[in-house]
């Protein structure tokens, strides 16, 4: 279905979630919302079937409609090793865990789907572990402790993959760069109204931050290396190695 959510204005604007009405649209909003979706997650693909060990964990923290999991399998299955790995989606939407199980391949035996609040989920065992536009969902207070917990369940030599939505320091830089992404929505069909009733939907909901700061917690969390491997207008996604 295609995104017309914030098209109208004859109902009160309420904070944005992940609620069925999103669900239905998901797919449309964000190929049409976020600058090199498909490339990220066929890329995370690659980089899982790279850094997956045998008989582990891969986390899709977050898993929303399961793009990420389903490009995770797709790669391991395609991969020279065939590594066995178990895939654990975890969402706390409700409505994105029911489409991820009613989408789920019959022979996916490997990919579970796990309706939980990600601050809660126990991360062990772990080679590889994904959060694709995540994090800016979380309190900023409970970040760290978020990181710390995932760095502890990575095994030596597993990676945290890591996409957000990002601000910049410099003023012009953030005024450039959010002014490219809201282009990029209007060419891909969005109206005015759109783009500004969705920003104020997710105003104290998203909340980004810099590259410096994502690479300065990853540090404090001892991760051995972290590098930026993409990014676009004001969105990017790094790999931090343990």
């Amino acid at each position: 279905m295609k995104d017309t959510l914030y098209r109208s204005t004859d109902e009160p604007l309420k904070p944005f979630e992940f609620n069925k009405r999103v669900v239905d649209v998901f797919p449309d909003m964000i190929e049409r919302s976020v600058p090199g979706y498909p490339l990220t997650i066929s890329m995370i693909g690659v980089m899982a079937d790279e850094y997956a060990q045998e008989n582990t964990n891969v986390y899709d923290l977050g898993c929303s409609l399961g793009a990420v999991s389903f490009a995770i399998q797709q790669g391991l299955e395609a991969g020279m090793k065939n590594k066995k790995c178990k895939i654990i989606a975890v969402d706390n939407s409700q409505a994105m865990i029911d489409a991820c199980i009613k989408n789920i391949p019959n022979e996916a035996q490997n990919l579970e789907f796990v309706l939980q609040n990600i601050l809660d989920t126990e991360i062990i065992n772990a080679s590889v572990v994904v959060m694709n536009f995540t994090l800016q969902f979380i309190p900023l207070e409970q970040r760290n402790n978020l990181i710390k917990k995932i760095f502890k369940g990575l095994l030596p030599g597993g990676v945290l993959i890591l996409s957000e939505k990002i601000i910049f320091d410099d003023e012009i830089e953030n005024e450039t760069m959010n002014h490219l992404h809201h282009h990029m929505k209007a060419l891909n069909g969005y109206e005015k109204l759109e783009i500004a009733g969705k920003r104020d939907a997710l105003e104290d909901v998203l909340m980004p931050e810099s590259i410096e700061t994502h690479l300065g917690r990853l540090n404090s969390c001892d991760f051995k290396n972290s590098f930026v491997w993409l990014k676009c207008f004001n969105f990017m996604s790094l790999i931090a190695v343990k």
